[in-house]
């Protein structure tokens, strides 16, 4: 399965997402969607999963639940938009994450790109930062994944000026 990941797109998805997602199966979206009329531009390029962020409106969380935990070719997921890092989990989450820790956490919010391992729990942690215009940030940023038979791999990152 080849995975396209991204977060807080807030209303904004655009050509160079698309031509970067254009070869994966299927869209994870961390939260801040911005739109349902996004929600829905994404739906019609690629199935997608999602989760509904701080920022989103009625409509996209009624779209979207605000956690995700599923299982992708053999990795059990777990996706929210508020997550924190190992470490510095938000509260929201932390329980779930010390209790029933997953192989994969997704998680949006902070606009700033990290992957990393949380060695104590035991799984991968992937920020894919922001890919829309709004906010902080400088650079828009998305990841590409692959998931099979129980493995993660060839995790690429895609970069772009605001």
């Amino acid at each position: 399965m080849k995975l396209g990941i991204l977060s807080d797109t807030h209303g904004y998805f655009d050509e160079k997402l698309r031509t970067f997602f254009a070869n994966v199966d299927e869209i994870w979206h961390a939260g801040d969607v911005g739109s349902a009329s996004v929600a829905d531009a994404m739906t019609d390029f690629k199935p997608v999963r999602a989760v509904f962020g701080n920022i989103d409106g009625d409509e996209v969380r009624r779209m979207y639940p605000r956690f995700q935990r599923f299982f992708c070719e053999g990795v059990d997921v777990l996706m929210t938009h508020i997550g924190g890092y190992p470490g510095r989990y938000d509260a929201s989450i932390a329980e779930t994450l010390y209790r029933n820790p997953p192989q994969l956490f997704v998680c949006g919010h902070s606009h700033i790109l990290k992957v990393m391992y949380d060695k104590k729990l035991n799984f991968l942690h992937i920020n894919p930062g922001a890919a829309g215009i709004y906010g902080l940030h400088k650079v828009r940023t998305a990841v590409r994944l692959e998931i099979a038979d129980g493995q993660m791999k060839n995790l690429e990152i895609g970069e772009w000026e605001r």
